[in-house]
């Protein structure tokens, strides 16, 4: 079943990799690479699930995570943060901003291949909790 995606990166080759992935699994994908655009393109069309940088012009992942939870349309989107920012607090804040789940680059393809598709298999079955990071519940 192909499910709408949106990556939000601002690097061109983590773009280039991420949109091969999902289009070789089958899903519809777009593209934002800033905040603000991000923002922009969950106003027009609510993806299933948005692959989230951290670091990114005009509008940090953080804030865009935050107006994603408030947003009560866009609650049963999953979301995925992507980044660098590998330690503990990072992680922890950016769960706390309501990620679903929490990537650190470099990554490996099928880890976040796996990740993705749990997530959408949880969106498929109409769960709409929030799972707990790395409960290996699929």
């Amino acid at each position: 079943m192909a499910h709408s995606i949106l990556i939000v990166e601002d690097e061109p080759n983590i773009v280039e990799l991420l949109t091969f992935l999902m289009k070789r699994a089958g899903h519809k994908v777009r593209i934002a690479r800033d905040g603000d655009a991000a923002l922009r393109n969950l106003q027009a069309e609510v993806p299933d699930l948005v692959l989230l940088d951290v670091m990114l012009p005009r509008r940090d992942g953080l804030e865009v995570c935050r107006a994603i939870r408030e947003n009560p349309a866009w609650q049963a989107i999953r979301v995925i943060m992507l980044t660098a920012k590998g330690r503990d607090l990072d992680r922890r804040k950016g769960m706390e901003m309501g990620a679903d789940a929490y990537v650190i680059k470099p990554f490996a393809t099928q880890e976040i291949l796996q990740c993705i598709e749990s997530l959408l298999a949880q969106t498929r079955e109409g769960d709409s909790s929030t799972p707990e990071q790395g409960d290996g519940n699929a």
